[in-house]
Parts: C-alpha cells; structure tokens; sequence
C-alpha cells in the first residue's frame, strides 16, 4: 500500500483521477499547487507525494504562510545570520535550506506579503536563497508544493498576488473536491478514522446505525475532512462501544437543510438538457474569463468533472 492508498481515502470517480494525477507528479520535480477549500486534506496530499517521490528519503518542511508575522517572513523562509537585526541571537538557516534535497510545503501561499514573493519568485526559477545578513545567494535543491484556499487568479486581478508569481506556481494545479461533493465516501471515511481514532484512545470502536449514516450523508461539512475527523475523535471519545444514533449527533448534523425555492422553472414545452447544460458552461467560463477552477465552483462542479464536460461538448 502506497502513501496515496494509506492515506487519502475514497473511491468517487473525480477524487480517484486526483489521487492518479497527483502521483504522476509525486515521481517528478514540477511545481504543484494544491487547491480546495480547507479542511480538504492538501497537506495530507503533499505529504503523500512527497512520500511517494524520489525524494522521500530528505526532508518534508512545513509552514503556514498565513501564520507567519510579516517583519518575520522573509527569515522564516529564507533564514538570516546572528546579528543581522535586532533579535537575531542565532544563525537561522530558515525553512528553504532546512529542506534541502527534499519537499517544502508552502501552506495557504496566497497569504505571503507582495516583497517575499518578489524573493520566493527568485527562488523558484534559479534556485538561489539568500539569507537575511548574507552578502550572497546559496543554490538550493528543493521542491516546491504550494496550497491555497483562495482564488489565487482573483487576487493577480485585485495586484495582491504577482502575476508571474502565480503561473510559476500554477505548474501542475490539482484541486481536492470538498467532502460534500463526495458523499458516498463518507462512509468508507468514518470507518477509517473511527477505527484509527479508537485504537489511538484503545477505546472500543462505536457503529453507526443506518438512519445516523443518512444523516452525515446529507449533511454539508462546511469543514471538509477536518471537521469529519474532529467529529469521529468526538464520537470514539463519547459514545466508545455505542451504536451511534441520529439523537446522538451533533445538533447542527441533525437540523433539516432549509429548502431553498427552485430558481429554475421547467417550460411546458420541455427542454435540451445537454444545451443548458453547455449554456451554463460557457456562462461561467465568460464570468471567470476563462479560469476553469472558478468556472468549476460557479457550477458547483470539481475542476475535474468540468474538464470531462469540455471534452465531452468540445467547448474550448
């Protein structure tokens, strides 16, 4: 069983042909930027990669972008010499040169202040880094695997992302589905995080009953993943052993969805399917000016599913 299968769980069509695409990449050096909304599993995703790479045997770093301090950045990243300001006490290698031959995980990277993508751009095409303090740049041998929430494009149009910065990461783009759109995974999901979470607390395992299953089916998961795995945690904790009843879930997993009123009306005389269906399409590519991840949301689809229905209408 490889990274991928271990640990990125689920059997719907889109999420397979993500999984497929992504350990193409893993064998190679390009650039990745992982999308989807958080919560999805992108730094499980980057971690299998680079588990499944040939450079599994160095480092895999992580940082969160957004967490970092803007004064701090460029050091947390590029690292700085003792003494070349103010707090530096020690030599910093930073989180470039602690990856060295391996993975760099550069979380939520829309969220980098405008000077060090100016810095990381560098990088990206020469290799060079250059430490706070240092006189000169060293080479670097590491890869690259970004992840955003965002709409990276939107923010090249508002100047809050570079331009260059942007197609340099968007290499290879994979976008992970969110959990409502993979409903028929959540069981095969709960059984593995119930039965990986109950040995971790060596609790017994609870089961969940048929109508409790229809539920957490139908529920949204405004949290993706994340929020499924806190949610089991809850339940292995709570109800070890129990059979899982719909009464036993949280109050939000439990309220009805309000029905929303049908914003479409069925003409009496019929209609072509597949002609709305290719209507909307070149609708949403004509508001996201082409941008297929956002034309993809607009539709409620995966960038995936769109490409299919491209292909299948030869819409270009």
């Amino acid at each position: 069983m490889n990274a991928f299968e271990q640990s990125m769980k689920g059997s719907a069509p889109e999420f397979r042909a993500l999984l497929r695409s992504a350990q193409i990449a893993a064998a190679t050096d390009v650039t990745v930027l992982l999308l989807g909304e958080s919560g999805t599993g992108k730094e499980l995703l980057a971690h299998a990669m680079h588990a499944e790479s040939p450079r599994h045997a160095a480092p895999f770093v992580a940082i969160n972008c957004a967490a970092l301090p803007e004064s701090l950045a460029e050091s947390e990243l590029f690292g700085h010499r003792k003494g070349a300001f103010t707090g530096a006490v020690n030599h910093n290698p930073g989180r470039i040169r602690s990856a060295e031959g391996g993975t760099l995980f550069l979380d939520e990277v829309g969220e980098l202040p405008l000077n060090i993508q100016a810095k990381l751009l560098r990088f990206l095409e020469s290799g060079e880094c250059q430490a706070v303090g240092e006189t000169c740049p060293v080479q670097s041998n590491v890869r690259i695997i970004a992840a955003t929430h965002r709409d990276l494009y939107e923010q090249v149009q508002r100047g809050a992302f570079r331009e260059d910065l942007y197609y340099r990461l968007n290499v290879v783009p994979l976008e992970l589905p969110p959990l409502r759109q993979r409903c028929d995974d959540i069981p095969l999901l709960l059984e593995h995080l119930i039965s990986e979470l109950a040995a971790r607390y060596e609790l017994e395992a609870p089961r969940f009953s048929t109508a409790a299953l229809t539920v957490l089916r139908g529920y949204r998961w405004p949290g993706n993943v994340r929020e499924l795995r806190n949610f089991c945690e809850r339940m292995v904790v709570l109800l070890a052993g129990r059979e899982i009843q719909p009464g036993n879930l949280p109050r939000e997993m439990q309220v009805a969805p309000v029905e929303r009123a049908n914003p479409f009306a069925l003409p009496d005389s019929g209609l072509r399917l597949e002609e709305l269906e290719q209507s909307l399409i070149r609708q949403a590519l004509d508001k996201t000016h082409g941008n297929r991840s956002r034309a993809a949301r607009l539709l409620g689809l995966s960038r995936d599913t769109l490409l299919y229905r491209l292909k299948k209408y030869a819409i270009g």
